[in-house]
């Protein structure tokens, strides 16, 4: 069998020579039965041929695990022939998670302790290939021994297995330091290479070893000066730069040894500048070179002159024809433009520029680092070269480029028109990429300008004209349309072209965003309310918006059905209330992360005191008729009979807020409900300015070491009484005394009477259902006297 097998140069032809899967897996099998056959026969003289034939197939991707143990042979061979192709397969079929490498370890330190150096390269080159942490612990001193060998083949190869060592076992740091302080005498680049490559290893994993070599600092400098200044043989040349891959090692080992300490960057600083000054940038070589300088310049404790040339070497890469080192360079200026902002600004037209780059990686890059230099000098140059890139950028890009811009106008806009302007041109541009906040922001920003109403209600209307496909555009000019709709039909504004409008326009307008079949549901909403709000701005018969109305009442969409239905009644049965309740709204100030309730009441009703007109008696009696009409009756909350109006007590009836900051002597407040941790209380706030309203708010706080979820609380008072339940703050109580969940109830007592409450809570706990109905009769008597 084995006087038929083929000569490697044979299998390799026969199986390039295969025309098809089939045929090459059968001379595949074939040959590897004979190598199967020929190892159990045990041919000492043809071993190492069969096991070359094995590598091969198993280059190509067939199974080759028999011949593993073949490999321990050949490996403990005294023949070099055997040796080369047993450690060759070794380091092909062999690995650390497999226990047949650990059979080698002696053959390997027993070869280490040869001295022929083409043996003792080949232990090293195999230990450091697949040498597991157990076999690195095992051999370290022998390669200890030979990091200082005579000849510079051995020593080379001894460092690069050193390297691999200390990243398999940091903690084998301590027997490498002593030969690394004469390895960096040497001469040989190819060992001074390993050399650096070991300490920038051990410097990184061992706070001892970096303190230790920070003592070489003048040593690296000398070195590296040399060889950017008087330059090497042609051997070790690379397109006329002096051995780069030695520089770049060198340029790395320095930035770690000079971060955060101010003598080892000292050290180094003239040296960076007369790399960053003589080395050719017309190589790629040369690139390299300079970018490692860079980064070490960015890394230590380097001069401030240092660093603008550092900025200056990165924007002469962004003139590079390579994308790769304009790429490089953008990334860079990014990470430098928070530290060297101005130094960056430099380069401001050359990172416009790169916008248009057709590479997508680059026009991204050049778009964040853009982003990053708008500040309170150049926000308007810079907007309008964002907002060209806009109209034509790919979409991947919008978002992030019309959000760039809507923050960058929000935090540097000179002025409140130029914001508006600023938002409308991106929301008719891309409005369906921006981000959902867009059109809070936008109707807060135009509520908060009283100037600009009528300038903005007529550029919205304007841009409604034109498009109506852009959706947070629609949303924003049907509310202010609806808003100020009587301002967009007086013509007084100087501040744009004159527009002739009339009343039946924009009530087209308004219908054709409402048939419209791009408009969303929430986009009909707002055109729906602004129909209903432009009742009361604009004069004259209001029977075609009754009209729109009363076909919403039947629509598909429940909320739209919902709004159409309210705003018939108000035209049907409250019509005399209609102009109170579409009153214009007063600014909402944008609230942060959730505060104390009580707090965020007195700030609000303190600012709407100063800001909003006190409504009329007759105002104040209709919006308790209106909270008849959307909430409907209750069996559990009547509301008493209409209350004297003071000016104090009419702001209270129109908000529903407290007018006052809290009293000086808090009311105390209450335990209720305790359960398997789950804990309620009740604290109590009544305003100064109006007796007879008390807020409740009710906190549920668990200790336990389950979530309480599905949490509902229900409350019921007299029939004498008026409750009002808000929203919850959530349905979940956290474990573990997490952040409470909290719920206000808003209880008018006309009568003063003493108050019962009665609540009811349901919640899961532990995987159970609970249900818990109780009466609280003990509330404090400052709640309702």
């Amino acid at each position: 069998m084995v006087a038929s097998s083929l000569k490697l140069q044979d299998l390799i032809q026969e199986i390039r020579e295969a025309k098809t899967q089939a045929q090459e897996r059968e001379v595949i099998q074939k040959e590897c039965a004979h190598i199967r056959a020929s190892f159990r026969d045990g041919d000492p003289l043809h071993s190492h041929r069969q096991l070359a034939k094995l590598l091969y197939v198993h280059m190509l991707g067939y199974p080759a695990h028999f011949g593993q143990m073949e490999c321990l042979k050949l490996i403990a061979s005294p023949r070099f022939t055997d040796k080369r192709v047993g450690y060759l397969g070794a380091m092909l079929l062999l690995d650390e998670r497999q226990d047949a490498h650990l059979l080698i370890t002696n053959s390997i330190k027993n070869d280490l302790s040869q001295g022929i150096e083409a043996v003792q390269g080949l232990a090293l080159c195999t230990l450091s290939a697949m040498g597991s942490a157990e076999m690195c612990r095992d051999l370290a001193p022998e390669v200890e021994k030979l990091l200082l060998q005579p000849s510079p083949y051995v020593r080379k190869k001894a460092v690069l297995t050193a390297v691999h060592m200390i990243r398999k076992v940091p903690e084998l740091s301590d027997i490498f330091l002593p030969p690394c302080a004469q390895l960096l005498h040497e001469r040989h680049h190819g060992i001074l290479l390993g050399t650096v490559t070991l300490i920038t290893e051990l410097c990184e994993r061992s706070p001892a070893a970096l303190q230790h070599f920070r003592k070489v600092v003048p040593q690296l400098v000398h070195t590296l000066r040399t060889l950017v200044m008087t330059g090497c043989s042609t051997e070790h040349s690379v397109s006329g730069v002096s051995d780069p891959f030695l520089q770049v090692q060198i340029l790395r080992l320095l930035r770690i040894l000079g971060r955060n300490h101010e003598e080892s960057s000292e050290t180094m600083n003239d040296l960076l500048a007369q790399v960053a000054t003589n080395t050719d940038s017309s190589r790629n070589a040369g690139n390299a070179v300079l970018f490692e300088t860079v980064l070490t310049i960015m890394d230590i404790r380097s001069a401030a002159g240092l660093r603008v040339l550092a900025v200056n070497i990165l924007g002469r890469f962004l003139l590079n024809s390579d994308r790769n080192i304009r790429y490089v360079a953008l990334t860079s200026l990014l990470k430098l433009v928070q530290s060297d902002h101005s130094a960056v600004q430099r380069h401001r037209p050359t990172v416009v520029e790169c916008l248009w780059e057709p590479d997508a990686s680059l026009s991204r890059r050049a778009l964040e680092l853009s982003l990053a230099l708008v500040n309170s000098s150049n926000v308007r140059a810079m907007t309008q070269e964002l907002q060209g890139f806009l109209e034509s950028c790919p979409p991947d890009l919008r978002p992030d480029c019309a959000s760039g811009i809507l923050l960058a106008a929000e935090r540097f806009a000179p002025t409140k028109r130029w914001h508006i302007d600023t938002i409308l041109r991106v929301l008719t541009t891309a409005g369906t990429y921006v981000r959902d906040d867009a059109v809070a922001n936008l109707i807060q920003l135009i509520g908060g300008a009283q100037e600009l109403h009528a300038y903005s209600v007529r550029r919205l209307y304007s841009a409604l004209a034109e498009d109506i496909s852009q959706q947070p555009l629609v949303q924003v000019a049907a509310w202010c349309i609806g808003e100020y709709g009587d301002l967009l039909l007086e013509g007084t504004c100087e501040e744009t072209e004159p527009l002739q409008v009339e009343k039946e326009e924009v009530l087209a307008l308004l219908e054709r965003v409402l048939q419209s079949q791009m408009s969303l549901p929430a986009t009909r909403g707002y055109a729906l309310t602004a129909l209903m709000k432009l009742s009361t701005r604009l004069h004259g018969d209001n029977n075609r918006i009754c009209q729109v109305m009363s076909i919403y009442g039947s629509c598909q969409d429940v909320e739209l059905q919902q709004r159409a239905v309210e705003y018939n009644a108000l035209f049907r049965k409250y019509d005399h209330l209609r102009a109170a309740v579409l009153e214009k709204m007063p600014l909402v100030e944008r609230g942060g992360p959730q505060v104390d309730e009580e707090a965020k009441e007195s700030k609000e009703v303190a600012q709407l005191s100063e800001a909003a007109p006190v409504p009329t008696e007759t105002q104040a009696s209709k919006l308790l008729d209106l909270l008849d009409l959307l909430d409907g009756p209750s069996e559990n909350a009547q509301h008493p009979p209409p209350l004297d109006p003071t000016p104090g007590d009419t702001l209270i009836h129109l908000l529903d807020l407290p007018c006052a900051p809290l009293p000086p002597a808090p009311i105390p407040n209450l335990k209720v409900f305790e359960r398997e941790g789950l804990q309620l209380n009740l604290s109590f706030v009544r305003p100064p300015g109006t007796p007879t309203l008390l807020l409740i708010t009710v906190t549920a706080t668990n200790t336990s070491g389950g979530d309480v979820t599905h949490f509902i609380c229900q409350a019921a008072v007299p029939k004498s009484f008026q409750l009002q339940l808000q929203a919850p703050s959530g349905d979940t109580v956290p474990a573990q005394g997490g952040l409470p969940m909290t719920q206000l109830l808003r209880i008018l007592n006309p009568n003063k009477a003493p108050l019962r409450l009665k609540l009811r809570l349901t919640y899961d706990h532990f995987g159970q259902s609970v249900q818990e109905i109780f009466e609280v009769n003990n509330l404090p008597v400052e709640t309702w006297q």
